[in-house]
């Protein structure tokens, strides 16, 4: 199995999930059900991890059909720069839905711009999911394609990816601007997790929630910054098998980060040891964020592509 025949079982997940996600939100506030609309906010988050995996082995996707003559790579540019677009929007819905989940174990009810923030990315996600699988279906099948002339060749992405790549200072800088981003996600990630091992009994857990911003803000930057990487040279990484083990660990951590949202892991006074449930997720949650990094820092090593 490689990143194309993943692409193919993944692919329906982000535009079905997403939709999936809407109604249940928008069912939430038609019967005011805050169970439900933490469910939905819970399937959005997990569907907006889910479309990482999808975006990334697409292009392995093209490599493996391109050669076939009824492929057309003008229809291909027009999927990259939609599903780009709709990625971007999907990211920001699933961050709105983590707030959301965090305000829900903060206080009653997640904040009013948050509800209206998590609707509004929603409904323009499910536009561009919707848009993005109809050119998805148009690159193979011609029965469907519009009859418009589709001439240009390079897409917003590809001219993207030569702007890096004509710009000597883009990659250093966003090079820096992703080692920041690690450090900031990293060094809130094991503060927490230590405490939860035994680590600074003498400081209550709850007094590092103040942390968690630090910790988004690092993983935007790292999106982001990837993003850009990914875009500029793709081959490099679809053709890279320490790529493929980055994204598994990347998305096994996201979902262990899932556990911050949860009452119990919040409620450890000072002194008091961790149940063992928060020590196994806490130690599980290191060993994914160290494979994260050690997988990213052997892509030039491992995969020979670099």
């Amino acid at each position: 199995m490689n990143l194309a025949h993943l692409h193919l079982l993944l692919n329906h997940f982000p535009s079905v999930g997403t939709v999936i996600g809407l109604g249940l939100f928008v069912g939430s506030l038609v019967t005011q059900n805050d169970g439900l609309k933490r469910t939905s906010m819970l399937v959005l988050l997990l569907i907006a991890v889910s479309a990482l995996p999808v975006y990334f082995s697409g292009n392995a996707a093209f490599e493996a059909i391109q050669s076939r003559p009824d492929v057309s790579k003008q229809f291909v540019a027009r999927h990259q720069d939609v599903a780009l677009l709709a990625l971007v929007l999907m990211a920001i819905t699933g961050a709105l839905a983590w707030c959301g989940l965090w305000q829900f174990r903060r206080n009653a009810h997640p904040a009013t711009w948050n509800v209206y923030g998590i609707l509004l990315f929603s409904l323009l996600t499910v536009v561009l999911m919707t848009v993005t699988a109809t050119m998805g279906g148009e690159i193979r099948h011609e029965e469907i394609r519009p009859a418009q002339d589709v001439s240009q060749t390079e897409g917003t992405v590809s001219a993207m990816g030569a702007y890096v790549l004509g710009h000597g200072w883009v990659w250093p800088t966003c090079e820096t601007l992703h080692f920041i981003g690690l450090c900031l996600l990293l060094g809130t990630i094991l503060t927490i997790d230590l405490r939860m091992l035994g680590i600074m009994k003498s400081v209550p857990l709850a007094d590092l929630r103040g942390l968690i911003p630090w910790a988004l803000a690092g993983f935007s930057i790292n999106l982001v910054t990837g993003m850009v990487f990914f875009i500029t040279t793709p081959t490099q990484y679809t053709q890279n098998v320490a790529f493929y083990w980055k994204i598994v660990f990347m998305l096994l951590a996201g979902i262990n980060v899932l556990y911050l949202t949860f009452d119990e892991s919040w409620t450890l006074p000072e002194g008091v040891d961790a149940p063992l449930t928060a020590k196994v997720v806490a130690g599980a949650g290191i060993f994914l964020w160290l494979g994260v990094i050690f997988f990213g820092r052997m892509l030039p090593f491992i995969g020979n592509s670099f």
